[in-house]
């Protein structure tokens, strides 16, 4: 007698909230599964309850009314009290990624493939460049490990560059792991791709943590398209451009950037065509002043300046108007008023952006460059396999590796280090922090970097 008056009381508590919440034992079943019963004899008086008939009762002294459900935390967080809860959290940035001039590079761009499915006039030769040994490029594993140390020294943007990283066979379970790191302090995993077979993956690079896209088309006339890439696939390109868009519409929220190469009597009639495309397209469009790689047969009599493109824009659009850049973007941004899209200029050439440079590369054999026009390179893979005998880091490998983190977290090994990997983690921050340290103020000027060496524009990354 007292358990089923316990349970009418029950029930008779709930009985206000009917109307919100639907029936008296929909409304219980999911108070219990929020708040869970401790014990058996709970939760078979809690499922008595949700299926008894609802009745008034009179008080029973033996079991008082429970009290009410306490109402659960709000979710909504005030944009202030985030700011204060980043504030407090908040840690130095690292010394390892700060350089001489104060710079902090919080942007990491890895190239995971020298492949390419284009053959693109400015990036490489008609024949292709000779590829390294498969071996001496950096794998799955290893790629994932560097971008957690780097995202534990406060990198916060991952790039992944190629070559082409769509044509990589393991490229979304590589962004996925990658984006693993998101609560490690990761906000953006981006992909700079020339579109070919972007479309095809997109869904599921979207559902692994996809946040932007620099898509690269230099012509929007599929015939001069194929004499720029010396290939087809300009619609294939245009599908994927279509595609982003569509998904964008249904709140996927993919940064779209589009990247033109601008060279003169190539392709400088169709910089009007290219600002048109933002009339009613949320698309960025970026001008590349034309820079100089190994094999790209570079000329100044080639580049048109930011300047030059401008005054095409301006013929047209007198009223385009400068817009407000984020303190690290490459570009400058302008915008042709009541057109939905923005168009920027990338002055590599003639109005460098070095002094507030936070950007580093990691080409696919596994080397460190810290400026995309300086040839000094420092490679982390050789010291990454040091304690693997020199050879790629496998699966097998790595699992053993994260054995070890593991085994440092529940305090079976004793490791000071960030990540768990003892000696070479340090010598792997240090040489980092030497590399970083030695970066210049500002890459060298057009008449110097026409004459240096460095690698095509295919085995560094774009």
């Amino acid at each position: 007698m007292a358990e089923q008056a316990y349970i009418r009381s029950t029930l008779a508590l709930l009985r206000p909230c009917r109307s919100v919440a639907g029936s008296p034992e929909r409304f219980l079943s999911r108070r219990l599964h929020i708040y869970p019963t401790t014990t058996p004899r709970c939760r078979e008086i809690s499922s008595a309850a949700a299926a008894a008939t609802i009745e008034e009762t009179p008080q029973v002294d033996e079991f008082p009314p429970p009290k009410p459900f306490p109402a659960p935390p709000s979710r909504i967080e005030s944009p202030r009290s985030r700011r204060e809860q980043t504030i407090k959290t908040a840690k130095p940035f690292s010394s390892f990624l700060t350089d001489d001039f104060q710079r902090q590079h919080d942007y990491l761009r890895i190239s995971v493939t020298e492949r390419c499915n284009l053959r693109c006039l400015y990036c490489m030769p008609e024949e292709g460049v000779p590829l390294s040994p498969q071996a001496h490029l950096l794998t799955s594993p290893e790629i994932f490990y560097l971008s957690s140390l780097f995202v534990s020294q406060g990198v916060t943007k991952i790039r992944l560059t190629g070559g082409e990283p769509t044509i990589r066979r393991d490229i979304v379970p590589l962004m996925e792991s990658i984006g693993s790191l998101r609560p490690k302090g990761l906000r953006e995993l981006c992909l700079t791709t020339n579109g070919i077979s972007l479309h095809r993956k997109l869904n599921r690079m979207v559902e692994v943590g996809l946040t932007g896209v620099n898509l690269s088309l230099d012509t929007l006339d599929p015939f001069q398209f194929q004499i720029m890439t010396r290939r087809k696939g300009f619609e294939a390109v245009m599908k994927s451009i279509d595609r982003i868009l569509e998904m964008n519409k249904l709140g996927a929220g993919i940064k779209l950037k589009i990247n033109c190469v601008v060279m003169r009597g190539l392709n400088e009639r169709e910089v009007i065509p290219f600002v048109e495309m933002g009339r009613e397209k949320d698309i960025e469009v970026r001008f590349i002043e034309y820079m100089p790689f190994d094999g790209n047969k570079w000329s100044e009599g080639k580049m048109l300046s930011y300047q030059e493109m401008l005054n095409i824009i301006r013929e047209k659009y007198p009223d385009l108007k400068r817009i407000q850049d984020h303190p690290n973007d490459t570009s400058k941004s302008y915008k042709v008023p009541g057109f939905l899209g923005k168009v920027g200029f990338i002055t590599s050439m003639t109005h460098n952006f070095c002094g507030t440079c936070n950007r580093l590369r990691i080409t696919s054999d596994g080397n460190l460059k810290v400026c995309l026009f300086g040839n000094s390179e420092v490679s982390l893979r050789d010291l990454l396999r040091e304690d693997n005998n020199g050879n790629p880091i496998d699966e097998e490998a790595f699992e053993a590796i994260k054995k070890i983190e593991m085994d440092r977290q529940q305090g079976i090994a004793e490791s000071d280090t960030v990540l768990g990997w003892g000696e070479r983690e340090r010598e792997l921050l240090e040489v980092i922090g030497m590399a970083v340290k030695r970066k210049k103020a500002k890459h060298a000027g057009m008449g110097e970097l026409k004459n240096m060496k460095n690698r095509p524009m295919i085995l560094i990354g774009g």
